[in-house]
């Protein structure tokens, strides 16, 4: 870990640029904005779910996938994924994003229904699996649940697993859309059986670069490792609520060339 006194000396910093960019006006053009069109709970957190899986690489290219998603399952994320049959899934025919295609998305909306009838839902599965200071335990333990019925080896690769070492971006990320209480209606919060305090940072090139150059990070992989490493950090900024330092990560990398 850095020297926790100059990590505390970043907070104010660190504060005030969370607050600026923790903001509504800037989610149109962030995968965020797919699931808030939705109002009901199930609905937002499987196509959050989704649209967090497909979120890499042109973000213009994600948000139009995301609309597909909406789409293929006809509006109704969570009536889709419980009532559809083998017909309805041709629905997805045709539909790719970078790596993830028509065979892994089938896959996706079979083990979700798997999960939401044989689990109570996506929520039951990770909280069930928490431990005290950590949800990466609880990522490890999902994929493996998700991954329970007939599928594809190659369709492992679009769900991270922390205990591999990864870094877990994207299911971090709508970890923290689900169970992070946002008082600026950016994230959700609809996961009270969860504590925004056991939240990770959703570390990619971006964050990870201002970590660095900021003394929050010094590991040079983005892997499970930097990750903790960077929990660890935020949480002495701030244990209650660390991540709300993604927003100042991100804004300070995207729009501040920092």
């Amino acid at each position: 870990m850095a020297n926790s006194s100059k990590i505390l000396d970043l907070k104010s910093f660190l504060d005030e640029k969370a607050e600026l960019y923790n903001q509504f006006k800037f989610i149109a053009t962030d995968p965020i904005s797919i699931p808030h069109k939705f109002q009901k709970k199930k609905d937002i957190e499987i196509i959050g779910f989704l649209i967090a899986t497909i979120a890499w690489g042109n973000r213009k290219s994600i948000l139009n996938n995301g609309e597909k998603l909406c789409k293929i399952l006809q509006f109704e994320p969570f009536d889709f994924i419980l009532n559809h049959s083998e017909k309805d899934l041709k629905a997805c025919e045709g539909f790719v994003h970078r790596t993830f295609n028509a065979e892994d998305l089938k896959y996706f909306i079979r083990a979700l229904k798997f999960i939401y009838v044989q689990y109570n839902g996506l929520e039951s599965v990770f909280s069930t699996y928490q431990t005290q200071n950590s949800l990466q335990p609880a990522i490890h333990h999902f994929k493996s649940i998700f991954f329970q019925l007939d599928h594809k080896k190659r369709t492992e690769k679009h769900v991270s697993d922390p205990e591999k070492n990864s870094a877990a971006k994207r299911i971090n990320m709508f970890l923290r859309w689900m169970v992070r209480k946002d008082q600026n209606g950016v994230d959700f919060g609809i996961w009270e059986a969860l504590s925004p305090s056991l939240l990770s940072c959703p570390l990619d090139v971006h964050s990870g670069r201002i970590a660095r150059e900021l003394g929050l990070l010094h590991r040079k992989q983005n892997d499970a490792k930097a990750v903790k490493e960077l929990d660890e950090n935020l949480r002495l900024l701030d244990p209650n609520d660390p991540v709300k330092y993604d927003f100042a990560l991100f804004g300070l990398g995207a729009f501040e060339s920092f």
